[in-house]
């Protein structure tokens, strides 16, 4: 069964930090792309930030670029995948997911169910 489980959501002050974790399990994980996005109420879901299979390369939302950082821990049977966020602003404030893909896709094919960021200012 394909899981991905996000958490390490909560309430914050502005300038505060957080760390994201997402634990996918499932499928070869270790072999997929994974990312995290954001959708704020009212509006889209946006990247936020990606990393390789191989952690080798990350790549991030403009916005959040110097202030969040994607990494991973390819274990044996669940892949996690983190995002810290530190210097956090009230329009961090969104739901925030955890997807995968397969690298020579573009599409992200598997989600989780989500965790909720709110700054307050």
């Amino acid at each position: 069964q394909v899981q991905l489980v996000e958490s390490g959501g909560g309430l914050v002050q502005a300038g505060g930090s957080l760390r994201l974790s997402c634990a996918a399990s499932g499928l070869t994980f270790s072999t997929y792309d994974m990312a995290w996005f954001r959708q704020a109420p009212g509006k889209e879901r946006e990247f936020v930030a990606a990393i390789l299979w191989s952690g080798g390369s990350t790549r991030y939302a403009d916005s959040v670029k110097g202030r969040f950082t994607i990494s991973r821990d390819n274990a044996k049977n669940t892949v996690y995948v983190y995002l810290q966020m530190n210097s956090l602003k009230p329009e961090d404030t969104a739901v925030y997911y955890c997807a995968a893909k397969v690298p020579t896709t573009t599409s992200y094919r598997a989600w989780g169910q989500g965790t909720q960021v709110t700054v307050s200012s």
